[in-house]
């Protein structure tokens, strides 16, 4: 057996350990909620010691930014199919925002528990939060560089009109925001909202110089 194999055998008990651990955290941290779950639960739940645990996350925070970065991918998978769609570059967008909106009240507003969950990991600035946004930044560049390639927009560096269309989508995405406003009468409907995003991309014209 070639080398790589004999490595990926080796690899793969501990990776379904990890798997397996996940899925007991995320269970746990969905019915008893974050605060209230301990490792000694989770430990319970896959019948190991907490001893056991320990042996492959250091901490229920450890435990916790993993489960949140896999939840996370949920979203960052939906945003690649988005952007590979054969539709226009304005059209991709839309539909971008609309599912990732549709997301966050699916996944985390609906589920109390799982909303707790990814609001301490923005709340204490954890790492898996910023990669995140960076990688759903880069797959909006994407759909704007296309844009501008395609004609749709005018000229601009894609990496701030990303930064600024986030910005202007933003509350549409963050799970905050979104249980914020989603029940206020005064608040900019989401085609709406989406609309003026993606209008300020046809007109605007970002500096490319800032000595301009």
């Amino acid at each position: 057996m070639p080398h790589r194999a004999l490595e990926k055998t080796a690899e793969d008990p501990r990776e379904e350990n990890i798997s397996r651990i996940l899925d007991a955290a995320e269970r746990a941290f969905r019915h008893f909620g974050y605060g209230k779950t301990t490792v000694a639960d989770i430990a319970s739940d896959l019948g190991m010691s907490t001893a056991n645990i320990y042996r492959f996350f250091a901490s229920k925070v450890e435990i916790h930014q993993a489960v949140c970065s896999r939840m996370l991918g949920e979203c960052k998978a939906r945003a690649h199919d988005v952007r590979d769609m054969p539709l226009s570059a304005e059209h991709r967008l839309r539909l971008y925002v609309k599912a990732h909106h549709e997301w966050t009240v699916e996944t985390m507003l609906d589920e109390a528990k799982v909303h707790e969950m990814i609001v301490v990991a923005i709340e204490r600035d954890w790492d898996v939060i910023e990669k995140h946004i960076d990688y759903i930044q880069d797959i909006i560049a994407d759909i704007i560089r296309d844009g501008i390639e395609a004609g749709e927009f005018p000229q601009q560096d894609p990496r701030v009109a990303s930064q600024c269309f986030g910005a202007a989508t933003v509350t549409l995405c963050h799970p905050q925001m979104v249980a914020q406003c989603r029940s206020k009468d005064n608040r900019a409907p989401v085609d709406d909202l989406i609309g003026f995003a993606i209008g300020a991309l046809k007109t605007t014209s970002f500096r490319q110089d800032d000595s301009i």
